[in-house]
């Protein structure tokens, strides 16, 4: 028994699927999330740098008292993944990305051995995703597509299937994905899945979705109960928000991704910027 809270951080909003998930998995755990929305999106940054601001969260986070921290941003996941020293930074705590739990889902769903992958530009260029995959299953194909406008378009709500920009990037991005005939397509982004609807009306029936985010929370799910972490509580467990830039619109997204009914507030922090 554990009843210290499970950090969680993005760079937005997208860490929110994630969220959404473990509340609804783990509805006695404490959450304390972190969204780095001063420097949205990390995708765009170099390597250096998404590990710096990365190490940066989990610092923040680590003053918390969590006993795990969730790394739910594909970016930082994929940046951190072979980091030595990042491993050698935070060896003290449970640190998990979204990369693993996606990859590993992926190879279980797929039929064909055709796997997609969409993300940042920084998560494709790093390759992390087709690593994972190829370690477990050395014949599969990944197909990789860096879609760097779907997170503008989710963290200003662009999201419906009816929503002309997010129709018309979605049938761009995925147009190599059908002729590839990928049977599985990781969203290795955690903002990715507000845009499901319409990603999955272009990929048509027969094609799996896999949700990073939502894998993410499952891992923490199976990783607590092994360890003997749930937490013993009687009550929900309680939410704290932190955000870098404006409370007011990062709780408009809240309130947007997770509902009202979610027990906790938005406070503004300072990061070293």
């Amino acid at each position: 028994m554990n009843n210290s809270a499970i950090g969680v951080f993005d760079s937005g909003v997208g860490g929110l699927t994630c969220v959404k998930e473990l509340t609804e998995l783990l509805p006695r755990e404490n959450i304390v999330y972190l969204g780095d929305t001063a420097r949205v999106p990390y995708g765009t940054r170099s390597r250096e740098t998404i590990a710096r601001y990365t190490h940066q969260d989990i610092e923040f986070l680590k003053r918390h008292d969590v006993k795990m921290i969730l790394v739910a941003c594909g970016t930082a996941s994929s940046a951190i993944m072979y980091d030595r020293d990042f491993a050698a930074q935070h060896g003290d705590m449970k640190v998990s990305g979204v990369v693993l739990p996606a990859a590993h889902a992926a190879c279980a769903a797929t039929r064909n051995g055709r796997i997609g992958v969409i993300a940042t530009s920084a998560t494709i260029k790093s390759g992390s995703y087709g690593r994972v995959i190829h370690e477990i299953m050395p014949d599969a194909k990944v197909i990789g597509k860096a879609c760097p406008m779907f997170v503008p378009l989710v963290e200003n709500g662009y999201t419906s299937p009816d929503c002309p920009p997010a129709r018309f990037f979605a049938e761009e991005y995925l147009e190599v994905m059908k002729r590839e005939q990928v049977d599985t397509l990781i969203l290795g982004c955690t903002h990715y899945p507000h845009l499901t609807e319409v990603i999955s009306q272009v990929m048509g029936e027969g094609v799996t979705l896999i949700s990073s985010g939502a894998e993410l929370a499952k891992y923490a799910l199976k990783t607590l109960t092994f360890d003997g972490e749930l937490a013993e509580r009687e009550e929900q467990g309680s939410m704290e928000l932190y955000c870098t830039d404006s409370v007011e619109l990062f709780s408009e997204s809240v309130e947007r991704f997770l509902g009202k009914s979610i027990n906790g507030e938005v406070s503004k922090c300072s990061l070293k910027l």
